[in-house]
């Protein structure tokens, strides 16, 4: 049972948070500026990309993140800010104060992130104008407006809200985030934003975002690309009056189960809107030696471009899952090892101890029919497991990247 209730929420759910989403010109239709506002100074915690080449907006963000604290993020979307040289920090900076102006708040408390094209100059002019625009367009009604602002060429919003009580206080916790569509070129961009009114210390909140993007944006794969400019930042400013959360808070746990549901939700939501695709694809590993094992033949399957295709195909063919397993740094023994297909309810083992079995084809064609699949390895070496997702590569996925980029 859930220790929260999910709702129909998002960034501008929790008391004290405001958003909008304008256009400003940016891309030639639909909104492409979005800030979202603390009213008060909120502690921040972030994750960036380890992409060695690393957007303009990301080196600002970094700095402005190491006091812990911040109270906006201003997001543009149609435009990576990645590749341009000495203009582009300048750029970003420039982004920094003028929304710092227009708030009256700090410039340090500023955090900016972009998306979009690589390699091409901010149109600063429109910027100026989105910002200004943005600011007088925030709102406690500006959460979706914001969420439809960050996206590129993703084909849904992705928001979620969840409510909670810790210390006899209602805590909310609204979310969004875009990605995982292809920019040029063709690197897969991911920006999840998420605000809380819960008070939350400053290191323990790092250390559990860092701990939960782990188990879930880290989970997670299209292609295997990765961007310039990935960022997940969480705001907290406390105006829910609770006692704040650290490692000793007796209800520590009940925030840190929903802090993950809703990274969960998003990074499943990320891959269900990958481009071209067709099959929502769950890998379970399990009974492993140890829980990075795990991790690593999890990636390796979701990875390998033979078993996206033969899931787009839908082939049960356990040979490409094996293979993916095999080239893995991960220590396994072949004659251990079960590989088996499901999904709704129905499981199909194919492989087992070092051999095939014989096992129903029209079963297991019937399995591979279905949008949601699930792939789980057995192991049977230790008692650790891991879960990632990912999708199949689809006939489209090659038409959507091999287009001019428009």
């Amino acid at each position: 049972m859930k220790n929260f209730k999910v709702f129909d929420g998002n960034i501008s759910s929790p008391i004290g948070f405001l958003a909008s989403g304008v256009h400003c010109g940016i891309k030639e239709k639909n909104k492409d500026l979005s800030i979202i506002y603390s009213e008060c100074p909120a502690v921040c915690s972030a994750v960036f990309t380890k992409n060695k080449v690393i957007a303009a907006p990301l080196v600002v963000s970094k700095k402005h993140i190491e006091d812990k604290y911040a109270q906006v993020i201003v997001v543009n979307s149609g435009n990576a800010n990645a590749c341009t040289g000495e203009q582009g920090m300048k750029d970003a900076e420039l982004m920094v104060e003028l929304t710092s102006k227009k708030l009256l708040i700090s410039k340090e408390n500023v955090i900016v992130s972009s998306t979009g094209i690589i390699g091409v100059p901010m149109p600063m002019d429109k910027v100026k104008v989105g910002i200004e625009d943005g600011v007088k367009a925030l709102s406690k009604k500006g959460g979706l407006d914001a969420a439809q602002a960050i996206l590129t060429t993703d084909k849904n919003m992705k928001n979620i809200g969840v409510a909670l009580e810790i210390d006899g206080k209602k805590i909310t916790i609204g979310a969004m985030a875009k990605g995982s569509r292809m920019i040029h070129p063709n690197m897969a961009t991911m920006l999840s934003f998420l605000t809380t009114d819960a008070k939350v210390e400053p290191t323990f909140f790092q250390n559990l975002l860092q701990e939960v993007t782990g188990l879930t944006y880290n989970m997670i794969s299209v292609d295997g690309d990765t961007s310039t400019n990935d960022m997940v930042v969480c705001m907290a400013n406390g105006l829910a009056s609770n006692k704040e959360i650290e490692y000793d808070h007796p209800q520590k746990d009940k925030f840190i189960e929903a802090f993950k549901f809703v990274h969960e939700y998003l990074a499943k939501s990320i891959v269900q809107d990958g481009e071209g695709s067709s099959k929502f694809i769950e890998v379970q590993v399990i009974k492993s030696p140890t829980e990075e094992d795990a991790k690593l033949a999890v990636k390796s399957i979701l990875n390998s471009n033979l078993v996206k295709t033969s899931l787009f195909g839908e082939q049960s063919n356990w040979g490409r899952i094996l293979c993916s397993i095999g080239y893995c740094s991960a220590d396994i023994d072949i004659n251990s090892i079960d590989i088996s297909i499901g999904a709704n309810n129905a499981i199909v083992k194919m492989f087992s101890k070092g051999k095939a079995l014989d096992y129903s084809k029209t079963e297991a064609s019937e399995i591979l029919k279905n949008k949601d699949l699930k792939i789980i390895v057995n192991l049977n070496s230790g008692d650790k497991e891991a879960v990632g997702w990912g999708c199949d590569l689809s006939y489209d996925y090659v038409k959507i990247n091999s287009a001019p980029i428009a």
